[in-house]
């Protein structure tokens, strides 16, 4: 019989990849299908996402895209400008990241904060708001 089959495979990296499915039949032989190759680009830009979901309790997930390898600082911020969390600040490989921000600080209370990403001359602000 023809079975049409599906494996996603995320958070690869940049790159070729092949594949091949082993069939095991009912009688215990069997064979390896042809090798399928795949390339995975990388993101074709910079991008940061608005963070979801929004308002958020306590926590939030930010989502951003580099398009090549360099060092990147992602940042939160108060509506005064002081920063309340780093979030990334370390040299990162071309692709796209997903992060989590969790707001565990008592002291800091309901409003607008601000996210920022630098990422050599990329810089991206995005607002989230927090609700107790």
């Amino acid at each position: 019989e023809v079975h049409s089959y599906k494996f996603p495979d995320t958070n690869l990296k940049a790159g070729k990849y092949s594949y091949r499915l082993k069939q095991i039949d009912f009688d215990g032989s069997y064979h390896y299908s042809n090798i399928a190759e795949v390339e995975v680009t990388g993101p074709a830009g910079f991008s940061l996402a608005q963070n979801y979901p929004n308002p958020f309790n306590p926590s939030t997930s930010i989502q951003y895209a580099v398009s090549k390898s360099q060092f990147v600082s992602l940042k939160v911020y108060d509506i005064l400008g002081n920063e309340v969390a780093t979030l990334v600040n370390e040299y990162k490989p071309a692709g796209k990241y997903n992060v989590q921000f969790t707001m565990n600080n008592e002291q800091l209370s309901s409003g607008v904060y601000f996210y920022r990403l630098t990422a050599g001359s990329y810089n991206a602000v995005r607002k989230m708001i927090y609700l107790k």
